[in-house]
């Protein structure tokens, strides 16, 4: 019997896909130790048999009370963190800009100050509509920063992005100070939000943002296969028959979506969505189409961990997970400056 050898091409075909499940069943399981993490470890630490009995719906010992309080927290740190992790990459895509980040962009202060608006000066007192608020300022601010970075010659490059986003989200955070300062009544939880956490979360409010994330990511998910295309160039993904604007429309809408809802409900978190995609297109490729998803899942692990490092690094208080983040991000950021000196995806 004669045996022959696979040809080196369909070899280098499959190694990828190996890779790449490897890739993401490692990035599942650091998500769910990262869960347990969180449920179990506080201001006081949980044994595992209290974390499964409190699971499993019993709630008499104090140990046992303190996860039940826990599990809304990581639930909320999960969905935030994937939600910020896939709206970055899409982000990158859409703008070829390997400094494109929801906080870096402008995104998240842009959604900061239509909350904070539509409180102080619109009475808003729904939850639901501080989610719609946050959209549409998140919208606002992303098409505002889009227009500015687009002037002059050569459109939008990703160093003018960069630095019309930094000048926009500088001053909406000038902003955001300026109309809380007069309410005393409100500046220390505004302050505590402005910051980014999770610490406050419930059900409630996990469920009411799931829906919005739910369409950001079915709007960024479709978008892959064409994102892939937007990497060749605008004139290449037009001749490969994509329709570039309605593209670039739909996988922003998402990513607008997601930031907004996110924002929302946990405050303005810095560079996750910076630093997840740079990390998986080092792990996976820049194939959208696995980029997505292990960006929302690399995402929620590097957040859900950054909650539990705050938790556990300063008890019995904590530190804010929007604080963790920027220590984690800014360094990151630094690097891909001098590494990749802002030039185009």
């Amino acid at each position: 019997m004669v045996h022959t050898r696979p040809a080196p091409e369909a070899d280098t075909a499959r190694r990828p896909v190996r890779a790449r499940s490897f890739w993401l069943l490692l990035s599942l399981l650091v998500l769910v130790a990262a869960m347990l993490a969180s449920v179990a470890w506080g201001s006081r630490t949980v044994g595992l048999a209290d974390v499964l009995a409190a699971l499993g719906g019993a709630d008499q010992t104090l140990e046992q009370a303190a996860v039940t309080k826990r599990v809304p927290r990581t639930l909320l740190a999960v969905i935030v963190g994937a939600a910020l992790g896939l709206a970055g990459a899409v982000m990158q895509g859409v703008t070829r800009n390997p400094l494109a980040d929801p906080g870096i962009l402008g995104v998240n202060t842009g959604a900061s100050l239509a909350v904070v608006t539509g409180i102080v000066f619109f009475g808003l007192a729904s939850p639901t509509s501080y989610i719609w608020v946050a959209i549409a300022g998140a919208a606002a601010s992303a098409a505002f920063v889009y227009t500015v970075g687009s002037l002059g010659r050569g459109g939008a490059t990703p160093l003018k992005l960069a630095l019309a986003g930094a000048a926009t989200s500088a001053a909406f955070s000038s902003l955001v100070t300026a109309v809380i300062m007069p309410r005393n009544d409100m500046a220390g939880g505004f302050r505590q939000w402005q910051i980014g956490g999770v610490g406050g979360a419930s059900f409630d409010s996990v469920t009411r943002v799931l829906p919005f994330l739910a369409v950001g990511l079915v709007l960024c998910l479709l978008s892959a296969r064409s994102l892939n295309s937007l990497a060749l160039g605008d004139d290449l993904a037009a001749g490969l028959g994509e329709r570039v604007a309605l593209v670039r429309a739909t996988a922003a809408l998402g990513a607008v979506l997601l930031c907004g809802a996110a924002t929302a409900v946990a405050g303005p978190i810095m560079f996750v969505g910076l630093v997840v995609p740079h990390t998986c297109r080092l792990l996976i490729g820049v194939d959208h189409r696995w980029l997505l998803p292990f960006s929302a899942l690399l995402g929620a692990s590097l957040l859900t961990a950054a909650d539990v490092v705050g938790r556990v690094v300063a008890r019995p208080s904590e530190v804010e997970v929007g604080i963790v983040t920027a220590l984690i991000g800014a360094p990151v950021f630094i690097y891909i400056v001098r590494r990749q000196k802002v030039r185009a995806l």
